[in-house]
């Protein structure tokens, strides 16, 4: 007969049972192996099922639980599969030891090197209520803020932030909560609260797993993934958890403003099953719409702008963070500042300026105001006292600055040693996504400007990085007005330099005013339907001042005093004022001539209200806005506002309509 050759059907034959017989071997042992792991854990034997398990592993061993629990089911022993579905207790165990690591410590603003407290000793709860149905606030969130306290306040319901998915009276429980409050509020501190509560199993021990997937760290994610999949990457103690509506999820999505995925609602394909792979924005939209998990509970933090990009209909509640009070504002200065007798020199000081106080709503502003204040402060025979919004900033700035210096390069300069061209690409990073209306970034974000993503450390104070595990690292100013300011100086700056506009895409050499480039912004922001160049017009302005170019005198290095444009651009400003913009760009003109330090509009009403005069006035719509904006800073006026006191006329109601809106009683 014939040899068999090697590779010959016959010998590959023999080969395959030889293989076969041994797979099925392999495959009959691994799976009595994994039926004697359930019946010690339904024994309650074993505890350590999901111990140490190698990464290959993971799918098989779930395969062989889907299969247990299939046969179960067929059986029609589903007493029997709900108890093994309880092995997610060792999931659960290892994320709440996770999330306990992650979220126990909080620094406040930029806390020095390994400086931190324990959240549960420094938290305090923030006021918060409940608000309307998230369509979009399109006023600037500073232009919200510098609105005296809202009367809504009294008639709102009151929510603590442990009970943001209990009904409340005549209301169903909710799935889909959107929190809301400015930046800096305080909404990302009261997530972390409510997580620490989960983990360390004191609150919310109805929801099994909570899992917070923050959409900065999100917006890295370009693969397409399922839902478990995404689950299994940000928290791998979990793998082999099976998603089910058999035990409730909490998926919280902080800073739904930082989201740069289009989240398509009604556009996106419809998924339902969380193991189908499907790009990340048709993931989120159909778990936020109760297509993929209907029974899992969804949380969003925001600001207000960013809102309305969740459709009303996958709302069931709206939150706002409102930040601190009057009150609260006194407590935290006597808490930060050990010196009674310093803070109350801080909290006199600003209280004599109302645009200050009023910022101190935000508690980032807080600590901004406290960091600079106590330095400048503590030196009795200091004249240099910041009395406006630019000024603060700038000595912010400045401070930031002297300490980064000490800090890397261990001196202890007597002049600011400013680093121009560091400063000034941070400055261009700032403007650029300012009018992108992005708050983050990424490393190539910063390359592009110049930047070196390893040294920007150096500017801790100014900006703050956050490394993934597995995402990557992500970059942001401290706060928006940080980044405003500074994208402001880019722009002045960039002005006295270079002689160049920023809005001018045109590279062409062509002589341009400050009072000109001054207009202009002024212009784009009364054109703005958000009012996102408020706070950038106003620090512009601020910083076209001689005395605040002072300050930053060692970025420029065109050394002649720039024209004197003051009077100029204060009177281009009243003429806007008398083309009777809406209240709210009213009120931020206002504001800006008070960084001019002009107040002779508010003189000249302050003056007719004491003098009994402008009920027999006619006024002008200059003279209007600020009579509005007046009322609108004076607490006492808010308390109670008597519209009969002032002139009787339908134009009078029409036009302190803003004043009536805002009154406790009216």
């Amino acid at each position: 007969g014939t040899e068999e050759r090697p590779n010959s059907p016959a010998s590959r034959c023999v080969s395959l049972k030889s293989d076969q017989s041994d797979l099925e071997n392999k495959m009959i042992v691994f799976i009595k192996h994994e039926l004697d792991m359930f019946k010690k854990f339904l024994r309650k034997e074993n505890t350590s099922y999901y111990g140490d398990v190698r990464e290959d592993m993971w799918s098989i061993k779930e395969t062989a639980l889907d299969m247990a629990l299939y046969f179960l089911n067929l059986m029609e022993q589903k007493d029997l599969a709900d108890a093994l579905l309880a092995l997610i207790g060792f999931q659960q165990s290892a994320l709440r030891s996770n999330l306990c690591k992650k979220f126990h410590r909080v620094c406040e603003g930029i806390a020095k090197q390994g400086e931190s407290n324990t959240l549960n000793k420094i938290y305090t709860d923030l006021y918060m209520t409940t608000a309307g149905s998230g369509q979009m606030n399109k006023q600037n969130e500073v232009t919200q803020i510098e609105k005296a306290e809202k009367s809504q306040m009294e008639q709102e319901k009151k929510i603590e932030c442990n009970s943001m998915f209990e009904p409340l009276p005549e209301e169903d429980k909710p799935r889909t909560v959107v929190t809301q409050g400015v930046a800096g509020i305080g909404k990302s501190i009261c997530v972390q609260k409510f997580i620490l509560d989960w983990a360390e199993e004191k609150e919310h021990q109805d929801i099994k797993f909570i899992f917070p997937l923050p959409f900065r760290e999100l917006n890295l994610e370009k693969k397409v993934h399922s839902l478990k999949d995404i689950i299994y990457n940000f928290f791998p103690k979990v793998k082999g958890l099976r998603f089910t509506d058999r035990y409730k999820v909490l998926f919280i999505f902080d800073g739904l403003d930082e989201c740069r995925l289009p989240l398509k609602f009604h556009e996106n394909e419809k998924v339902t099953d969380a193991s189908m792979p499907a790009p990340l924005d048709t993931i989120l939209t159909n778990l936020i719409a109760g297509n993929l998990l209907p029974s899992a509970l969804i949380w969003i933090t925001t600001r207000p702008a960013a809102a309305a990009k969740i459709p009303a209909e996958h709302v069931h509640r709206v939150t706002e963070v409102r930040g601190f009070n009057d009150v609260q504002k006194v407590e935290y200065f006597k808490k930060k500042i050990m010196d009674e007798t310093l803070a109350n020199k801080i909290i006199d000081h600003l209280k004599k300026s109302r645009s200050l106080f009023i910022m101190c709503h935000i508690p980032v502003f807080c600590w901004i105001s406290a960091t600079v204040l106590e330095g400048i402060l503590r030196d009795s025979e200091s004249e240099d006292i910041p009395q406006t919004l630019t000024e603060m900033y700038t000595y912010f700035l400045i401070f930031q600055t002297i300490q980064g210096d000490k800090k890397f390069n261990r001196q202890n300069a007597s002049d600011i040693p400013w680093d121009p061209k560091e400063i000034l690409s941070l400055a261009k990073l700032a403007f650029s996504h300012l009018e992108k209306n992005n708050l983050i970034f990424y490393a190539e974000d910063l390359e592009s400007c110049g930047l070196d993503p390893n040294n920007i450390t150096v500017y801790s104070g100014l900006c703050t990085q956050e490394t993934s595990r597995f995402l990557g690292t992500v970059f942001s100013f401290v706060h928006l007005s940080i980044q405003e300011f500074i994208a402001a100086l880019h722009a002045y700056v960039s002005l006295r330099n270079e002689n160049k506009n920023v809005f001018e895409i045109s590279e062409e050499s062509k002589e341009t005013k400050v009072i000109d480039v001054l207009k202009i912004t002024v212009d784009k922001a009364l054109e703005s339907e958000n009012g996102h160049l408020d706070l950038f017009l106003r620090f512009l302005l601020g910083l076209s001042l001689e005395s605040n170019q002072k300050l930053i005198r060692g970025l420029l290095t065109h050394t002649g005093s720039s024209s004197d444009c003051q009077k100029d651009i204060v009177q281009y400003i009243k003429s806007k004022l008398e083309e009777n913009p809406s209240p709210e760009r009213a009120i931020n003109l206002f504001y800006c001539l008070n960084e001019l330090n002009d107040d002779s509009l508010v003189k000249e009403i302050q003056n007719s209200m004491s003098s009994g005069r402008l009920s027999q006035s006619e006024l002008t719509p200059a003279q209007w806005h600020a009579l509005v904006f007046v009322l609108l800073t004076s607490k006492k006026n808010l308390e109670v506002f008597e519209l009969q006191k002032f002139i009787k006329s339908d134009e009078c109601f029409k036009r302190l309509q803003p004043v009536v809106q805002e009154a406790t009683t009216a």
